[in-house]
């Protein structure tokens, strides 16, 4: 663990503030068949996507299938596996699971109790995600600084300790203009909800759009404090 932590240290001296496209080359190249790319659809992840697709269309990229998604967001999955010719795996929840939820608590428990959402949280992403990282060393993630405060002190290269792998943010440093410029330069294809206000997209039911001035995260289970509002995948 030690020379693996040497590394992580080594490796963000090396490319903190570097072209994330360079960072995936390399990270795609060090890790062949070990790293994927996961993917929300959100606006990072569309152009990481891009991006991946084109220094390696066959390295691996998945996105969890809540059961609860807006219809844009399964559009969008069609539209950027044709845009890119890809394969965008999908995970879905175990189905037990959630039956035995949803009998027990009701259809839209999250509402209810923190406990609640993030009991369906559990069942709904984080048991599936831990199915996809099965036989991978790395996950490339798109997370910034400055999409919220428990996010502000991430790096580019990170140890996921709760999940045993290695965490590649190459969009850390980019600020939400730099992501749309992006977008806008290269047609990548985008959720069509964030131009109704929406900035960080989920399940439907616990997703709205915010106001000017409103926190990155204020659309997301907007009815709880701050400090909870995180689904699981990127504890920190």
């Amino acid at each position: 663990m030690k020379e693996l932590m040497e590394k992580i240290e080594k490796w963000n001296e090396e490319w903190s503030g570097k072209d994330p496209k360079d960072v995936l080359a390399f990270f795609l190249a060090e890790f062949s068949g070990k790293i994927a790319l996961s993917t929300s659809m959100g606006a990072e992840d569309q152009v990481l996507t891009e991006m991946v697709a084109a220094i390696d269309k066959s390295a691996r990229i998945f996105t969890l299938d809540t059961g609860r998604l807006f219809p844009e967001t399964y559009n969008l999955i069609d539209d950027t596996k044709n845009r890119y010719d890809i394969d965008i795996e999908v995970f879905f929840p175990e189905r037990k699971a959630v039956e035995a939820m949803v009998k027990e608590k009701g259809m839209n428990l999250f509402y209810k109790s923190v406990e609640n959402r993030k009991l369906c949280c559990g069942i709904r992403k984080v048991e599936p995600l831990l199915r996809a990282f099965n036989n991978l060393d790395v996950w490339i993630c798109g997370l910034r600084k400055d999409q919220s405060v428990s996010r502000f002190f991430s790096k580019m290269v990170e140890w996921d300790e709760q999940n045993g792998l290695i965490k590649i943010n190459p969009l850390i440093d980019w600020t939400e203009d730099n992501v749309w410029d992006y977008i806008k330069e290269n047609k990548v294809p985008y959720n069509p909800l964030h131009e109704q206000g929406f900035a960080s997209i989920g399940c439907q039911p616990c997703t709205r759009s915010i106001k000017p001035g409103e926190d990155f995260k204020a659309g997301r289970w907007w009815w709880e404090e701050e400090e909870h509002k995180e689904c699981g995948l990127h504890k920190r």
